[in-house]
């Protein structure tokens, strides 16, 4: 069985995401999200992962962590041979190519595997819907149910 983990932040998780996650999981028999722990997040943790839980429900082969250390030292822990990653454009082949090969020298047996984000989500990003959301604007057509929702009351709160 192929184990692939898909890490990353997530904060929030986006339909891109949700994306890279439904094509994975119909090229490896199991797909894990893992979360990395930030401090510097909007939402928890633990609110990110609850988040993409939600937002993976029906899709059977995938299930969500969270982390905090190298990637390649949680892909070991999960048994996973395949590191998952989307990439956008030109601009995030840089650092993917940078961490692809610094993960190889850690951990020779685990490969990176890139899925080019879908074209109508070529502009979306974690951070732009962020941005977004703090100047009022609605969110909800890029990301997941339930994610707008809880975005508002986030940026609420904290006011």
């Amino acid at each position: 069985m192929t184990v692939a983990m898909y890490p990353g932040r997530f904060d929030p998780v986006t339909i891109g995401h949700l994306d890279i996650v439904k094509r994975a999981s119909t090229i490896f028999e199991k797909i894990i999200v893992a979360v990395a722990e930030s401090r510097s997040a909007l939402f928890s943790t633990e609110e990110r992962c609850e988040l993409f839980r939600n937002a993976i429900i029906g899709i059977e082969n995938a299930e969500v962590v969270t982390f905090s250390g190298l990637t390649v030292d949680e892909a070991k822990k999960h048994n996973a041979t395949v590191v998952v990653r989307g990439m956008r454009a030109i601009t995030d082949f840089t650092n993917e190519f940078d961490q692809a090969l610094m993960n190889r020298k850690m951990a020779p047996d685990i490969e990176s595997v890139y899925l080019m984000t879908s074209a109508e989500h070529m502009f979306l990003s974690a951070s732009r819907v962020r941005e977004l959301a703090g100047f009022g604007r609605d969110v909800s057509d890029l990301v997941p149910v339930g994610v707008n929702q809880a975005i508002v009351k986030k940026l609420a709160d904290q006011i």
